[in-house]
């Protein structure tokens, strides 16, 4: 065979191979887009899906909203209660359980008053103009309370409109941290003829009930501070008239208790107790979102 012929087969074989190869590469690229368009066409399917679902849900919202359905994730609240033995501040967030019912975690900060407290502001006996500090006669402590606990927000009666009120049963309960400060005043001792700042030293003091002149001042005795470990519960109703779900104003009205392990006294001529219960009345305000 002459080389001539040799070379024309050998280019034949290799025409039909390069085919070969070109045909299987350009399967494999129209493979390629086919299943890269089938993919792309899915995964716009799947957003398209999640996109009218996003939207049924949020309009879902908007019609619950509109029939005064209480809609959200979380919310915050700020407050202030009003005892029948003291003043509380709070603060409370929640967590959007079901429709009717959000957990809840709170912490507490107030102080606990007898019901013999009486205040007196000194004068000048001549002018009968206010002079120095005024002071609680007889008080021995002053009696601060820090609570921390968990509870629960449940619905009882949507807002029925917009404009409505929502009114939710409050209930929880937790830990107490009871602080008992020594309360100061400014007395005349006629033994030394000078004035000086003295707390109650027990029945054989004379000196803190006979002879005081004005208050100490607030910050005297937080050196002083002793604490007491209690335990904490309440329970109560929340009005909440908000206009809008993102924005929380409520009254809440209700009850408390607090159980200390030791005797909490207060003042001199009262008895000192372990445990202490009131009613109390709070204005709140919050976001949700």
């Amino acid at each position: 065979m002459s080389l001539h012929n040799i070379y024309y087969k050998f280019t034949i074989i290799n025409l039909h191979m390069y085919r070969k190869i070109i045909l299987l590469s350009l399967c494999f690229i129209v493979t390629g887009q086919i299943f890269a368009q089938q993919q792309e066409k899915k995964a716009e399917s799947e957003k398209d899906i999640k996109r009218q679902e996003r939207r049924q849900h949020i309009a879902d919202l908007i019609k619950r909203e509109e029939e005064g359905a209480l809609i959200y994730n979380k919310q915050s609240l700020f407050g202030f209660k009003l005892n029948t033995d003291g003043w509380t501040a709070i603060y409370e967030h929640g967590k959007y359980k079901t429709i009717n019912t959000t957990n809840t975690w709170f912490v507490e900060i107030g102080e606990r008053k007898s019901h013999k407290e009486e205040r007196i502001t000194p004068s000048d006996p001549y002018t009968g103009y206010p002079v120095g500090n005024s002071f609680i006669y007889g008080k021995r402590n002053v009696f601060y309370n820090v609570n921390i606990g968990i509870g629960q927000q449940r619905l009882i009666g949507g807002k029925g409109t917009k404009n409505g009120v929502a009114v939710s049963a409050i209930y929880g309960g937790g830990f107490s941290a009871g602080l008992l400060k020594p309360y100061y005043v400014t007395v005349y001792n006629p033994n030394t003829g000078e004035t000086q700042d003295v707390k109650y030293q027990g029945p054989s003091d004379t000196v803190f009930l006979n002879y005081p002149i004005s208050g100490a001042g607030l910050t005297k005795g937080f050196g002083e501070m002793k604490f007491m470990p209690g335990l904490v519960a309440h329970a109560g109703l929340r009005f909440d008239y908000g206009r809008y779900n993102e924005l929380l104003s409520a009254l809440e009205i209700g009850v408390s208790a607090e159980f200390y392990t030791k005797d909490m006294p207060i003042m001199v001529d009262a008895e000192a107790k372990k445990f202490f219960y009131n009613a109390y009345i709070a204005i709140e305000f919050g976001f949700r979102k």
